[in-house]
């Protein structure tokens, strides 16, 4: 099934479709959910940060903030599990996920997919590429608002054990796949684990 185009267009309308339902019924959540970012400490409440994409164009990912305005003034740092850059209610969101909402926009415009590897920043790539087999691999496909690697162990993978996680993923993806990692996908929201 991976790469046909019954596949291919099937994702893409079940994305359209999913991400503009989910848009809707999180109108108002969002508007609080920035709210109390901006209560908590100064700064926008959505940024947006380049990532590599499909055949490594770059693009900007939309995320609520949940670092503090100043996190990254030493340099862009590889996110970790218990960082000390983000905020108590960015912790509360990322552990939920609420802080990727967001991306529904990405993949509306395109630039993702609802399922897929997630898309890095530039950054880490370059260097990934030089120490990381495979890691360019990642990019024949569009990323994703989540993957296998994120529902498999999030903060806990390494670069390397993820990208072998993406790799079968791009090499096995299916509806099917695609489906089990929605699933895993929403038990990572309901229980906090594994979320990256």
């Amino acid at each position: 099934v991976a790469g046909s185009f019954w596949y291919s267009f099937g994702k893409r309308f079940f994305d359209i479709s999913s991400c503009s339902l989910a848009l809707l019924v999180f109108a108002i959540p969002m508007c609080l959910i920035a709210l109390k970012i901006k209560a908590e400490s100064p700064g926008p409440a959505i940024y947006s940060q380049r990532r590599l994409g499909k055949d490594g164009k770059e693009f900007n990912v939309y995320k609520f903030r949940s670092m503090y305005i100043d996190a990254e003034l030493k340099g862009a740092k590889w996110a970790q599990g218990d960082d000390p850059r983000v905020t108590p209610f960015g912790k509360i969101m990322r552990k939920t996920r609420l802080d990727e909402i967001p991306q529904f926009w990405n993949v509306l415009k395109g630039d993702m997919s609802l399922v897929g590897p997630r898309p890095e920043r530039p950054v880490f790539c370059k260097e990934f590429e030089k120490r990381i087999h495979g890691w360019n691999y990642r990019t024949l496909v569009k990323p994703g608002l989540s993957g296998l690697a994120q529902v498999t162990g999030g903060y806990e993978l390494l670069p390397k054990e993820k990208i072998k996680l993406d790799l079968f993923y791009i090499e096995h993806r299916s509806f099917a796949m695609d489906f089990k990692i929605i699933l895993k996908t929403i038990g990572v929201i309901s229980t906090g684990t594994g979320a990256r």
